[in-house]
């Protein structure tokens, strides 16, 4: 997700670049032996860190390949505050995409680190369990704020958990086709072009035939 551009004084600053390092070692050691073959000391010891100091940061090996993020949810709050700020005349689709587009741009700038990440939560269905799982308390978070910009009720209405869980797929099957690339594509590119077929009510891709559809 997109970072805070609030400057850092020199002690968050340490504290990030410690996280940042201890999570690039758990990262490194997971693809290298399985995340099943790796212990927190493992990973202490790689980043030049006690086990203590890991749990100053992280509570299992598994979060710290999962979440290199400080505050998960502060990270959401950055993009419902751009999906507030979108332009008016987007619509639903298209200003969730716009606060959602940094996600991918950010994939980009982090290309190698992140398909290594993918590798291994494509290797541990543990883990993709987990993945999904600690998106449940930051899932509230952004269906009150489509509900907001669409003027519906988080609790009562479909639409606002529809659109999440179509960008959201849409970005998911771009960060998956992405992978299988090896990195070639650009996330960007491939998530703006995703958004556009779902605006436009996913039509068949310029070429392809229709005959013999039903």
């Amino acid at each position: 997700m997109p970072e805070d551009e609030r400057p850092l004084g020199l002690r968050e600053r340490k504290k990030l670049e410690t996280r940042q390092t201890l999570s690039k070692a758990a990262v490194r050691l997971a693809a290298e032996r399985g995340i099943e073959n790796v212990t927190v000391d493992d990973i202490a010891a790689e980043a030049g860190v006690s086990a203590r100091t890991f749990f100053n940061y992280f509570p299992s090996k598994e979060d710290a390949v999962l979440q290199p993020d400080p505050d998960p949810v502060e990270q959401t709050k950055i993009i419902t505050q751009a999906l507030a700020s979108a332009p008016a005349e987007f619509s639903p689709v298209r200003a969730l995409a716009f606060a959602w587009r940094p996600v991918a741009q950010r994939l980009d700038r982090e290309a190698e680190d992140w398909l290594v990440r993918i590798s291994i939560i494509e290797r541990d269905p543990a883990l993709m369990i987990k993945m999904f799982t600690a998106k449940e308390e930051t899932e509230r978070l952004m269906l009150e704020a489509i509900a907001a910009r669409t003027g519906l009720d988080v609790d009562g209405d479909l639409y606002p958990r529809l659109l999440l869980m179509t960008v959201g797929a849409a970005f998911q099957a771009v960060t998956k086709r992405w992978y299988e690339l090896g990195g070639k594509a650009s996330v960007t590119e491939l998530f703006d072009e995703a958004i556009d077929a779902v605006a436009s009510g996913l039509p068949l891709p310029a070429g392809v035939s229709t005959e013999g559809m039903k």
